[in-house]
């Protein structure tokens, strides 16, 4: 099999391969290996699973480093918001990934290069590829350079630190979920006010404070937040 033109891709990542062989098997959806009769190509699948892992690792890394003053749980959600199958393929097609990755029939017939499983996936075995290659700084420095410009903006957390968005986003997904927020307290003077919320949502409830609605609202946001999150590890496990 002739081997592909890939030199565009690696300008894409700033990443010469010393084994290009690497590259390649993460570029192979498993759709494309299973029409290949008789060869011995292997998927990229076991390189997105060390992908997922170093992904994780780095971008926890630059999240301590940027927001020292964040707890485990802000840092938790912030990550979980990066690595999110959406942010994942949004940052392949800024490097034009799909048109490297290589599908069986099914799959390019149905757009497979635009769906965001297929794209996050691969990138994630691009990463483990780049890993395996050169190292952890060399994988450290393509996600650096990726990712850090979608949540730090002047120095603070950007959008992905909005539990308020996050919340709407995942209960989106479920089926007739109504999120509500309700201001139960008031207090202080005009010029300096301590709002309370309360929020509800299916059987979570929470409340909030903060100096303005909004803040209090996210407050109320992030608390319930933990609680989904710590259900659905506990339904995952």
């Amino acid at each position: 099999m002739e081997r592909p033109d890939l030199s565009e891709l690696t300008k894409k990542l700033s990443y010469v391969f010393n084994n290009q062989d690497l590259l390649e098997e993460a570029l192979r959806h498993s759709s494309f290996v299973n029409e290949q009769a008789g060869t011995q190509l292997s998927d990229n699948e076991r390189l997105e699973f060390l992908g997922d892992a170093v992904l994780n690792l780095v971008t926890g890394h630059l999240l301590i480093h940027h927001f020292p003053e964040l707890k485990e749980g802000d840092l938790s959600r912030m990550r979980s918001n990066l690595v999110n199958e959406s942010q994942v393929a949004s940052i392949a097609r800024s490097l034009d990934l799909g048109s490297f990755v290589l599908l069986g029939r099914g799959e390019f017939l149905t757009s497979g290069r635009e769906k965001n499983s297929i794209l996050a996936n691969t990138f994630e075995a691009v990463i483990a590829s780049v890993y395996l290659d050169g190292g952890y700084e060399a994988a450290f420095g393509i996600i650096e350079k990726n990712f850090l410009p979608h949540f730090v903006s002047d120095g603070k957390p950007a959008v992905n630190y909005d539990y308020k968005t996050r919340i709407q986003e995942l209960i989106q997904t479920g089926q007739g979920a109504k999120l509500v927020y309700s201001v139960i307290e008031e207090t202080g003077p005009d010029h300096d006010k301590v709002f309370k919320v309360a929020l509800s949502v299916d059987k979570i409830h929470t409340e909030g404070c903060g100096k303005s609605k909004k803040l209090a609202e996210q407050d109320a946001a992030g608390k319930a937040l933990d609680i989904l999150t710590a259900n659905q590890m506990k339904a995952d496990g």
